[in-house]
C-alpha cells in the first residue's frame, strides 16, 4: 500500500486507496489530521455500523477492513470462498487445521477417506498452551545406600494418576515399579498410603510424600537376622527396670484368628513418635522391614530394635523383658487400634488383615505400624534426635526454579496446538 504495488477495482475501491493513501503519509512523514477525517469518512460511507463518533470494538473493525480490501483488490471474500462441509464418509473423523496452508483436511478412521477443504482466515484465533505438570518432591527409602534418603523432583502430570508417579519414582530409583510404595508422612506420623488408580491432583498436599523400597525376601533355610538380645551384640538393650506403658484393650486377639495359617512374611513400614497430643512428634526416619506373622511380641520388639541399632546411644545393659513402647495401626479405617504384648501372635490381629486389604492397588500389600514413645524413654535411650536427616537431590532444585516461573511459550507453539489433530463426532449423514 505505502508503495502504491496494488491493483484494485477502480472507483469500487475507495477504502482501499484512502487506506493506501493514509499508510502512505504515515511512512514518508506527510500526515496530517485531515488524512484520517477523510479516511473516516469513505469507512461511514461504505459502512453504516461505524458512522457517527461512538466508540467501536478494534478487533472487529480490523476484520471489517481486511474483509473489505480484500474485495476491492480483485479477490473473493472469504464468505464467497467458503465451501459446504467435506464429506468425511462416516460419523467420525480426525480433524487438523493448518494455519499456513489455508487447508482443513478430514480423514473417516474407519475407511480412511480424507477431505481437504480450502478455508482461508483473516485471523486466527490461537490456543495458549497451558503447564501441564506441576512439581512434587518425593523422599527415597530405598535399600541401597547411596539412595538410602534422599529426596527428588518430579514433573507430575496435572491429570495424571498415582500409577504415573508410581512409574516416575521407579526410574529415579532404579527399581521395578510394583516395587514402590508410596505414602504420605507427615512430622506426626504416616497419613495414608497411594493407590494407582487416585488421581494425582491431591497427592502430598496432606503432608511430605516418601516411597518405600521392601527388602529383599529371605531365601528359604536362610538363618533370620541375630535378635540384639544376643550376647556379645552391641549396643545391648537396657529394659532400664521400668515398667512398659499401659495398652489400651484390644477388641480382639490373634486367638480370634488361630484358625488361620499365621505363616508368611508381612511388609511393615514404622515411624517413630514420642510424646502426646500437641507435643506428639516423629523422630528418626521411616522404616520398611519384613517379618513373620507368627512372631511374639518380644520378637518384633526385637526386630524393631534392630532397625534402630544405629539411633541408639551408648551401650547399656540388659535387666529383663519389658514393653518399651506401644504399637499402633496407622493409617486405616480403626486408628486406635494398638497390638498387645499379651498377645502370643500380634501380627495375626484381625486389624492387621483387615489393614492388608485396604493397603490398595500398585504397590506391594503392607501395615503401617506407628512405634509410640514416652518422653523418658526416648530421651534415654536415643538422645534428643529429630526428625531424619534428607539429602535434596539437585532436581528438587530445578523442578522448582521450572514451575517457579510464570508459564512462558512462543507463538509457534501455539500454531502447533493449534494445528494438531483432534477427533471430531458427528452424527451418521
Amino acid at each position: 500500500l505505502a508503495l502504491g504495488r496494488y491493483r484494485a477495482r477502480g472507483a469500487r475501491a475507495e477504502v482501499t486507496h484512502r487506506l493506501a493513501a493514509l499508510v502512505r503519509a504515515l511512512w514518508t512523514r506527510d500526515y496530517t489530521p485531515q488524512l484520517s477525517a477523510e479516511f473516516k469518512n469513505i469507512v461511514s460511507k461504505h459502512s453504516s455500523q461505524f458512522r457517527g463518533n461512538a466508540q467501536h470494538d478494534a478487533l472487529e473493525f480490523l476484520l471489517w477492513l481486511l474483509d473489505r480490501m480484500h474485495e476491492d483488490l480483485g479477490a473473493a471474500s472469504p464468505a464467497q470462498q467458503s465451501r459446504g462441509p467435506p464429506e468425511v464418509g462416516g460419523p467420525a473423523g480426525v480433524a487438523a487445521h493448518s494455519g499456513s496452508g489455508k487447508v482443513s483436511s478430514l480423514t473417516c478412521p474407519h475407511c480412511l477417506k480424507q477431505s481437504n477443504t480450502f478455508d482461508p482466515f483473516l485471523c486466527i484465533s490461537l490456543p495458549i498452551p497451558l503447564r501441564q505438570t506441576r512439581a512434587l518432591n518425593v523422599t527415597l527409602v530405598l535399600q541401597c545406600e547411596r539412595w538410602r534418603f534422599v529426596r527428588v523432583g518430579l514433573a507430575v502430570p496435572l491429570l495424571g494418576t498415582v500409577a504415573d508417579l508410581r512409574e516416575m519414582v521407579a526410574r529415579e530409583g532404579r527399581i521395578p515399579p510394583e516395587q514402590v510404595i508410596l505414602a504420605e508422612v507427615s512430622p506426626r506420623g504416616f497419613l495414608r498410603s497411594l493407590s494407582d488408580p487416585e488421581a494425582l491432583g491431591a497427592a502430598g498436599e496432606g503432608a511430605p510424600l516418601y516411597a518405600f523400597q521392601p527388602p529383599p525376601a529371605r531365601r528359604a533355610g536362610t538363618a533370620p537376622a541375630p535378635r540384639l538380645a544376643a550376647a556379645g551384640s552391641a549396643p545391648r538393650l537396657d529394659w532400664l527396670g521400668a515398667p512398659g506403658p499401659r495398652l489400651l484393650p484390644a477388641t480382639a486377639r490373634s486367638s480370634d484368628c488361630l484358625h488361620r495359617t499365621p505363616g508368611g512374611r508381612i511388609l511393615l513400614l514404622l515411624c517413630n513418635t514420642a510424646g502426646a497430643g500437641p507435643q506428639l512428634a516423629r523422630f528418626g526416619p521411616p522404616l520398611v522391614l519384613r517379618e513373620e506373622r507368627g512372631v511374639s511380641w518380644e520378637q518384633l520388639q526385637q526386630s524393631i530394635l534392630a532397625q534402630l541399632r544405629a539411633l541408639l546411644r551408648g551401650e547399656v545393659r540388659a535387666q529383663g523383658p519389658g514393653a518399651l513402647f506401644r504399637i499402633r495401626l496407622a493409617g486405616g479405617s480403626a486408628p486406635c487400634t494398638y497390638l498387645s504384648p499379651q498377645d502370643p501372635r500380634p501380627l495375626c490381629h484381625p486389624a492387621i488383615d483387615r489393614a492388608l486389604q485396604l493397603s490398595g492397588a500398585g504397590g506391594p500389600p503392607h501395615v503401617k505400624l506407628t512405634v509410640e514413645w514416652d518422653l523418658s524413654t526416648k530421651e534415654r535411650l536415643f538422645g534428643s534426635i529429630q526428625e531424619e536427616v534428607v539429602q535434596d537431590a539437585e532436581s528438587v532444585w530445578r523442578q522448582q526454579q521450572a514451575h517457579g516461573q510464570q508459564h512462558s511459550c512462543t507463538l509457534d507453539e501455539c500454531f502447533q496446538l493449534y494445528t494438531k489433530e483432534e477427533q471430531v463426532w458427528g452424527t451418521p449423514g
